[in-house]
């Protein structure tokens, strides 16, 4: 593995019309419309600056998420009709379970079911015992298709509540008992005691926030130890690694910048990196709203 990466010329939109337990119905005027299981939710999401497509039909929303003092990320559900406190979906043959929270969140980003899938095609024909590092897991969903497509997983978030409600969807999907690591740590700490023990992964996958905590209150900025971070996990990765990926949600980042940083990290090791945006389209519409930027390191 010589030489640097190649970096594509052009972006890949992966954008997903959902699945069978999820939908986004319409959007605009600052709002999504959106269908989990049964039930239509209306949530914030700024970018969505058209006139929505079907205004009538969002009267029958189950929920409205009304956003706190100007800031999207907290507020309260208004509840048009009793919701129960949780409740099951499904993607493929993985099971999890959603809920309303204060911060607008259910407990899945269905735009990543374009990376859920790509993640089981590339799991599809690895080795036995494939190690896969998934850093910033959050409820789980990723470590469980990698489950499932045969790797054995090591599964980090800051967020001990969020490992809990991991493991209640390992329950869920029938894999209590796979292969996968539940660790409630900080994610930049956890990864240099790794590289300090010599441990190496065949696979990573990095989902981080733009601001977070740890822990123990450990500070998380993405613009300022994002470079770290991703040099640490170039660190971890097996001679016969398969490929490193990252998501990322701000507005100052873009999937050019996160595959330069990566082109870097990662310089020695050849391969391509691919890089783009996340996406979902409405189900009934050639209109989608462009949600995360992406970049993935892919082996020779």
């Amino acid at each position: 593995m010589t030489g640097a990466p190649v970096v594509a010329t052009s972006p890949l939109l992966l954008a997903s019309r959902g699945f069978a337990d999820y939908a986004l119905v319409d959007s605009g005027a600052g709002r999504k419309l959106e269908r989990y299981g049964a039930h239509l939710l209306v949530r914030p999401e700024p970018q969505c600056l058209w006139t929505p497509g079907a205004p009538e039909i969002w009267e029958a929303a189950d929920a409205v998420f009304e956003p706190r003092g100007g800031d999207e990320e907290s507020g309260r559900w208004r509840l048009a009709r009793p919701l129960p406190p949780s409740w099951s979906m499904t993607w493929r043959d993985v099971k999890f379970l959603v809920k309303l929270t204060a911060f607008r969140h259910l407990g899945v980003f269905p735009e990543h079911a374009a990376t859920w899938s790509w993640l089981k095609e590339r799991l599809g024909g690895s080795r036995p015992g494939f190690r896969l590092l998934n850093l910033f897991g959050y409820t789980g969903i990723a470590s469980l298709a990698a489950a499932q497509a045969g790797a054995a997983v090591t599964h980090v978030d800051a967020a001990r509540k969020a490992v809990a409600w991991a493991r209640e969807n390992a329950a869920a999907s029938g894999l209590g008992s796979a292969p996968i690591r539940w660790l409630a740590e900080d994610a930049s700490r956890w990864v240099e005691r790794e590289a300090r023990r010599g441990a190496r992964y065949d696979g990573i996958l990095l989902d981080p926030p733009k601001y977070g905590r740890g822990p123990k209150g450990e500070v998380w900025r993405l613009l300022e130890h994002l470079p770290a971070l991703l040099g640490g996990c170039a660190s971890l990765l097996s001679n016969e690694a398969s490929f490193l990926l990252i998501n990322a949600y701000a507005e100052r980042m873009s999937g050019l910048a996160l595959a330069g940083l990566m082109a870097e990290a990662l310089s020695g090791r050849g391969g391509r990196i691919e890089w783009g945006e996340l996406a979902l389209m409405e189900e009934d519409r050639e209109r989608g709203v462009g949600l995360s930027f992406f970049a993935r390191w892919i082996a020779p």
